[in-house]
């Protein structure tokens, strides 16, 4: 039979900060679970039942004692490299919708929609919707200046910024938009 795991040890701050880790509501889920188990580990559980009631195997609880034992609560927090969910996306893909968001148009439309770029590449639109967040891409908030088509627009531009440059003395200025709803 193999001797019993011995308890981890836990200073007094780094337990006041995994306590508060394993209680919050806004931390990642394996952080929290990671606390937790960490928590039962220094008061003497086996690695097996913490495995049982975090949910994960043996060989985490393991790897995260050893992990805090050797580099300290900072350290430990960290998921190494190969570790954690993959890309389900290529960055190949990533960077052809972001090309296409930023210099294509759908045919017959305006701009791109989330669904409409996630039909033309094959991938769902939540994940056109990750990339745009990602980015701060936002191809349905076009800023555009309108030019109007009136021979006299130049000569009426100069005449209503002058205005707003250099206002006649005693004068209000008042500006209409033409847009019916702001009338």
């Amino acid at each position: 039979m193999r001797a019993p795991t011995p308890p981890l040890k836990v200073t007094e701050p780094q337990r006041e900060v995994l306590e508060k880790l394993s209680r919050s509501q806004t931390a990642a889920y394996r952080d929290v679970q990671r606390a937790k188990a960490l928590l039962m580990a220094a008061d003497g559980f086996a690695t097996t039942r913490v495995a049982n009631e975090i949910g994960v195997s043996p060989a985490t609880v393991t790897r995260w004692r050893e992990c805090f034992e050797r580099d300290g609560l900072k350290a430990s927090v960290k998921v190494g490299p190969g570790r954690g969910r993959k890309p389900s996306i290529s960055p190949e893909k990533v960077q052809e919708i972001v090309h296409a968001t930023l210099h294509e148009k759908p045919v017959g439309e305006t701009h791109w929609s989330c669904r409409s770029m996630a039909r033309a590449h094959g991938v769902s639109h939540s994940t056109v919707q990750k990339i745009w967040a990602a980015r701060g891409l936002r191809p349905h908030r076009v800023e555009t200046f309108k030019l109007s088509n009136d021979p006299r627009f130049e000569e009426k531009l100069a005449d209503v910024v002058g205005l707003y440059l250099n206002p006649p003395e005693s004068a209000i200025v008042l500006s209409m938009d033409e847009e019916t709803p702001t009338q």
